[in-house]
């Protein structure tokens, strides 16, 4: 374990200089970061020992109570936040007074001796379930400065044991998934540093997240006064070995140790106030340090340190867990990408130490390497409308569906396009492409482009072909070839059903990718991408040209509503007619308003009028019962596996809506369609040159209504056909639960397809690489991914650059035109789902699982989407005005609050507060 100091045959105490970052489970986070800090060659570390968590587990096993108080604690939620409070407390209590044993004490104290026993030092609290890759859990546990004598030494000891059951850390495990019997503390004691200046080095831009950029915040005294935020410190931003930028903050105050101990707050002379912490040399000498030990941590570092006699000691170093990661080619072999899930945890557990050849390919992954070309990558999420992370089979299951080659990151998926932007000659259609469809994409990219140097410009003849959809489809407008697209499709369904349902173990696994290969034909049939786009081009061409010969924006959102053939959008129609059946029957409504059982379906029979219910739900279940939300993740569970998700949306039709409301919505759609149309015509026949505007104009509108409607099919293929696969492995997870293979069924989410292969073929599976996936998962969950990223790791974020927005507007992108006013209820969860008429849907993004909902609000507002993605299309389709892509608008706009939303124009105004 290295060298104990203590004379405690448990190793109750360890020198740090014995510490390595293999030693987590015996010093914490912090100690083992530090020990291992103190073995990087040119790194200062102040000396100091570690009371290992041998002494914690001492302390508690004497102390009956703790146990009995911690099992309590373990089973409470993050939400039960009185009895968290009252339980921590009283844990606290028990540690801060508890009798240090006496062999401790005096293992403490030689420890003490052997540094100085007239010297100050800092007690700070080490968990082991601090500063790793996942989670840092900065600030969650106590730190002490300017300790003096030993008694103090062993009260702030104990202080630090306590600190292991704040509210807030407690809180932070429970949300985190940490088992709460599994953390211990160590404490760490360091002899104190009295510098001249000190501060925090980023060696990853904490904003942009590039992996180039290093941040550099300094102050005068010690650095609590800058984590406090007491200070306005200087801060640097190093590009590359050169200071890029730097401010230089008024220090009008500085905290220095006071002489007795612990520390005071003292004013800083006004003529230092404005003079540098640090000369420019030193913040290139700190930058190039903390450069050196990222490179022997294998990742972006939180860095504190001290300048003391004109050099730094390092008081802390943390991995930087905000950053989002830099994506990763998807195609390489299951050994490598479970070599990079152990790679992870083993530097989360300190188990593992990376060779020259790791760290250089670790820095080729950051974009560190020089000899490797720059990337840009555009995320698929913001596109299909799920920025929530995938699980690895549903990753590796969707890339087997698209067959397109991705990159992933943080359970996301990327798609690298650097060569569409790299030839001048199809660029501009490229950057068109994607700013028509969504702008802040489009802009980002611009921004990236017009970035001398970042991207190698290519020959014609190497570059990507022009983005899909600029050059006019040749199809002809015929409703027959819709039909037997469709129809094309809902035989595949039908083969696919038939052929899955008795395969079991390797065959099931093998033909599962044939059959996507197959099939692949049918939903990706030449025909289905033209009929697709024809819808999209002719909408374009309305938008255009009537905004160019009448002057009105965003026409075709009006010819386009209730058009033949939207699955989609006849989905939430279907709900309405759930609702008529249900709403005659008061004991079936007042049944469901008390339902959080799945098993519910099996008890309406019992009820009046029960029966029909049910069957009105399993119907639309038949039909529609594969969706959900976040549908591309094949791990995600469907409305037939969990039909809770739909009582809200049920319980609101029912209270919203009069009989008959789901073919009335339809009706009037149509109608709506058919006067703008006649409008449209006449207007332009007025005008000169007017009867062949308006040939043309009809020609487009009947293209429009042909194929607008179609879009959603194929999406809506895939996922019947994605639900058909998740049912038939489900089986064969359950078949290797029984099996004693696996410990539950949902464990085969965490495992790519062809990992699962080999867990069928040989009845083996690593288990320790599905909980490490469980917890890089739950890490995940709190990240939010860019639209666009590039190499470096920096997120480029867009703008929409308008100047017709009012002030204090919200500004988004326009997708459905219509104005409306009313009450934003900000829903992040489809199943609490709350509203009544009038009300505005405000949420993260929407994906067809949602439409549903879009038949009882009145506008839409969300802040992922793009002209034609699904949220887009529904909108239109039934008439409700609708901007997307604001930014922070779950954030910005509180539940409650009336709000105007401008579909036409693209913006959203808060028009009154909260009613209190």
């Amino acid at each position: 374990m290295g060298r104990d100091v203590s004379g405690v045959g448990a190793g109750d105490v360890v020198g740090l200089e014995a510490v390595d970052r293999s030693q987590i489970a015996i010093v914490g986070g912090k100690g083992a970061h530090l020990g291992e800090l103190s073995r990087i060659e040119g790194v200062r570390v102040p000396p100091g020992f570690c009371v290992t968590t041998s002494a914690f587990r001492r302390i508690v096993q004497d102390a009956p109570r703790l146990g009995v108080w911690l099992d309590q604690l373990s089973v409470l939620a993050p939400e039960d936040r009185d009895a968290i409070a009252a339980c921590s407390a009283e844990m606290r209590r028990i540690l801060e007074t508890v009798a240090v044993p006496d062999d401790l004490a005096e293992a403490i104290g030689r420890a003490v001796a052997q540094i100085d026993e007239r010297a100050a030092y800092a007690v700070r609290s080490s968990a082991t379930a601090e500063d790793l890759p996942t989670a840092s859990f900065a600030g969650q546990q106590d730190t002490y400065l300017n300790v003096v004598g030993i008694d103090s030494i062993l009260e702030h000891v104990r202080r630090c044991w306590a600190s292991l059951f704040t509210e807030r850390a407690v809180t932070y495990r429970l949300r985190n998934g940490f088992d709460q019997r599994k953390i211990t503390m160590a404490v760490v004691v360091q002899r104190m540093v009295q510098p001249e200046a000190s501060g925090i080095l980023f060696t990853a831009d904490p904003v942009t997240s590039n992996r180039k950029v290093a941040s550099v915040e300094a102050s005068f005294g010690l650095g609590e006064a800058l984590v406090s935020g007491l200070v306005d410190a200087d801060a640097y931003t190093v590009r590359e070995g050169e200071i890029a930028a730097r401010t230089i903050g008024t220090k009008r105050m500085a905290i220095h140790a006071r002489p007795g101990g612990g520390t005071q707050q003292d004013p800083v002379d006004p003529a230092r106030q404005q003079q540098a912490a640090l000369t420019e040399p030193q913040v290139l000498q700190l930058e190039r340090l903390g450069r050196r030990i990222e490179a022997h941590l294998g990742c972006p570092q939180d860095i504190e340190w001290c300048l003391v006699d004109d050099r730094f000691q390092i008081v802390q170093s943390r991995p930087i867990t905000t950053l989002f990661p830099i994506p990763e080619v998807s195609d390489r072999t299951t050994g490598d990408r479970e070599t990079r899930d152990r790679e992870t945890m083993d530097r989360a557990t300190g188990d593992h130490e990376p060779d020259d050849h790791e760290l250089n390919d670790r820095g080729s992954r950051d974009g560190r390497s020089p000899e490797r070309e720059n990337r840009v990558y555009v995320s698929v999420g913001h596109q299909q409308m799920m920025t929530d992370p995938m699980k690895p089979l549903g990753l590796s299951v969707w890339q087997l569906t698209t067959a397109r080659p991705m990159a992933e990151a943080a359970g996301r998926l990327f798609v690298d396009v650097t060569e569409g932007l790299a030839s001048p000659t199809t660029r501009a259609g490229f950057l068109d492409g994607f700013a028509r469809t969504d702008p802040l994409i489009g802009d980002a990219l611009r921004i990236v482009v017009e970035r001398e140097g970042f991207l190698r410009s290519l020959p014609d003849d190497a570059a990507a072909r022009p983005m899909v959809g600029s050059a006019p489809v040749a199809i002809e407008t015929d409703p027959a070839i819709v039909t037997e697209l469709i129809e094309d499709i809902q035989r595949s369904v039908d083969d696919l059903k038939r052929e899955i349902q008795d395969r079991t173990g390797a065959d099931l696994i093998d033909f599962i990718p044939a059959n996507i290969e197959e099939q692949r034909v049918v939903l990706f049939d030449p025909r289905s991408l033209q009929a697709v786009l024809a819808g999209m081009q002719a909408a374009w061409w309305l938008n255009d040209h009537l905004a160019e010969w009448l002057g009105e924006k965003n026409v075709a959102d009006t010819l386009t509503q209730s058009v033949p053939h939207n699955v989609t959008s006849e989905m939430g129609l279907a709900l309405l007619d759930v609702a008529d059946a249900i709403r005659p029957h008061p004991q079936v409504v007042a049944f469901l308003q008390d339902v959080d059982d799945d098993g519910f379906l099996e008890q309406l029979p019992e009820l009046e009028g029960g029966r029909v219910a049910r069957d009105a739900i399993q119907a639309f279940l038949e039909q529609y019962g594969m969706r959900c939300v976040g549908e591309i993740d094949i791990t995600r569970p469907r409305w037939s596996e969990r039909p809770t998700t739909l009582i809200s949306l049920i319980l609101g039709n029912v209270r919203n809506f009069e009989p008959g409301a789901g073919p009335r919505r339809f009706a009037q759609g149509q109608q709506e369609a058919r006067d703008k149309e006649q409008e449209v015509l006449e207007r332009l026949r007025a005008q000169p040159d007017g009867d062949q505007k308006a040939d043309e104009t009809k020609a487009m509108i009947d293209r429009v209504r042909t194929f607008a409607g179609f879009r959603e099919h194929p999406k809506y293929g895939m996922v019947r056909r994605s639900f058909l696969y998740k049912q038939a492995l489900m089986r064969e997870a359950e078949r290797l639960v029984h099996a004693g293979v696996l410990q539950e069924a949902e464990d085969i989410s965490f495992l790519r397809y062809d990992e699962l292969r080999e867990v069928v073929r040989t009845n083996q599976v690593d288990a320790g690489l599905i909980q490490r996936r469980r917890q890089a998962f739950r890490s995940y969950e709190s990240l939010i991914p860019p639209r666009v990223l590039t190499s470096d790791g920096e997120a480029i974020v867009g703008a929409y650059r308008r100047d017709d927005v009012p002030s204090g507007a919200l500004v988004g992108l326009a997708v459905s035109a219509g104005t409306v006013e009313g009450r934003a209820r900000v829903i992040h969860d489809l199943k609490e789902a709350d509203v009544e008429a009038g009300d505005i849907l405000v949420t993260a993004y929407t994906d067809p699982s949602w439409s549903p909902l879009f038949v009882a609000v009145a506008g839409v507002v969300t802040e992922v989407g793009g002209l034609m993605t699904h949220g887009a299309v529904i909108a239109r389709e039934y008439g409700l005005p609708a901007v997307v892509g604001v930014e922070g608008a779950t954030r910005l706009i509180r539940d409650g609050q009336r709000i105007r939303v401008h579909g036409t124009q693209g913006y959203v105004e808060i028009v009154a507060q909260v009613a209190s």
